[in-house]
């Protein structure tokens, strides 16, 4: 620590000296971004330039010699480059650079493997999978569009989506759409959109472009923005053989803008052409059905229940009568059979009672008792007895001759 107080301040001298003695213990360091605002001084030996992140809206100053940049010669605008370079602190001035030692510029290829190592990353930790993604909205009454500054890209989405559905409208936000600011605005925009609840879908488009033109829309960070956010997403990035990590998180693909500008609403003369083919439809059936029920009803109103209503009345008592006839037939019959059959068993029973024999001549011999008597040595002289004969009964008293 430096000795220091209100009273006894330090100076500038001092203060530039310690922040420069305190750097240098960084050391050497291999450092990545995207080089820009290269700025070669004729006569001069050193070059200066901006080394900016991608993924951030930050930038460093570097320096280097001649030589050093001419070793990578020709690099293409905005190319994306590892340096090894050492902190350098100006205490005169107070300010900072980068001494480069070393230029690498990354290659495609190098590149491609990074991608397919975050691909794979991201797809381990399901940010691609279908379940996470939303299902677009049928009608949107707000699209928000992300794209660059007086694009053809905007103009194919807003053109195409009104030509399909006039009514709709757009939140735009114009954005840089490649180099070192590319993804923090990109990003800056997305959150916008996606925290504004009239918006009901969001696309986020460009048009076509080299390999590093559309390597912004492969960040990491913009990738994991978009799997987070709550709004459906269109990613409609290039043509169709352009495929960055957007289109995998995205929860629709479109291959063009134009075919963005046509996904996110309904065509409304297809629509209007759906809704006339149902009414016909509706109508056609309902015809139908009132045909089939009118049928019905004129088939009900001509049976001959409707058209005299006592008919039921009549023929049911018609059926009742008959039934009643022929149960009092039945009656009389059996009882006529009764009768007869009567008859025969009052004949049967006069043929075989005591009194049929009775009227024939005999006469039955009863004891004081009322017992029959069968055999004449029962009886002893002065029994009383009955004699009973077919019209009456004779009182009697045993003969002891007997």
């Amino acid at each position: 620590m430096l000795e220091n107080s209100a009273q006894e301040p330090l100076p500038v001298r001092v203060i530039s000296e310690a922040i420069g003695d305190y750097l240098s213990k960084l050391g050497p360091v291999w450092i990545e971004g995207e080089l820009s605002e290269v700025t070669v001084r004729p006569g001069a030996q050193m070059v200066f330039m901006r080394l900016r992140d991608t993924s951030a809206d930050m930038s460093l100053s570097i320096m280097c010699h001649k030589s050093v940049l001419e070793s990578v010669n020709p690099l293409p605008a905005n190319a994306r480059v590892v340096l090894y370079s050492k902190v350098s602190w100006y205490a005169k001035s107070g300010s900072l650079s980068m001494s480069v030692k070393e230029i690498r510029q990354v290659g495609v290829g190098e590149l491609l493997a990074r991608l397919e190592a975050l691909k794979t990353k991201l797809a381990n930790e399901g940010l691609f999978a279908a379940e996470r993604k939303q299902p677009l909205p049928f009608l949107p009454q707000v699209v928000g569009l992300i794209c660059g500054r007086n694009s053809d890209a905007e103009k194919d989405v807003v053109e195409n989506a009104k030509r399909r559905w006039p009514a709709v409208r757009f939140e735009i936000r114009e954005v840089a759409v490649q180099g070192a600011a590319a993804v923090a605005e990109v990003c800056a925009a997305l959150r916008e959109l996606d925290a504004d609840p009239n918006v009901d879908v969001i696309i986020i488009t460009r048009g076509g472009g080299s390999f590093e033109d559309l390597l912004p829309f492969s960040d990491e960070s913009l990738v994991r923005l978009a799997a987070e956010a709550t709004t459906p997403i269109v990613s409609a990035i290039g043509h169709e053989k352009d495929a960055p990590l957007l289109d995998l998180v995205a929860d629709w693909r479109a291959s063009t803008p134009t075919d963005a500008g046509k996904r996110v609403v309904p065509d409304i003369v297809e629509e209007l052409t759906k809704i006339s083919h149902l009414q016909e439809r509706s109508l056609r059936y309902l015809t139908s059905r009132l045909s089939h029920e009118m049928t019905a009803l004129n088939q009900m109103k001509s049976r001959p229940i409707f058209k005299d209503p006592y008919t039921i009345v009549t023929t049911r008592r018609e059926m009742v009568r008959t039934l009643h006839d022929r149960s009092y037939r039945a009656f009389e019959s059996e009882l006529a059979l009764g009768e007869e059959e009567l008859e025969s068993l009052k004949a049967q029973l006069r043929t075989l009672s005591p009194q049929s024999t009775l009227d024939r001549g005999y006469a039955v011999v009863l004891t004081e008792k009322g017992e029959i008597v069968r055999k004449a040595a029962t009886l002893k002289a002065g029994d009383h007895i009955s004699i009973k004969v077919a019209e009456g009964v004779v009182a009697a008293t045993t003969d002891a001759s007997l």
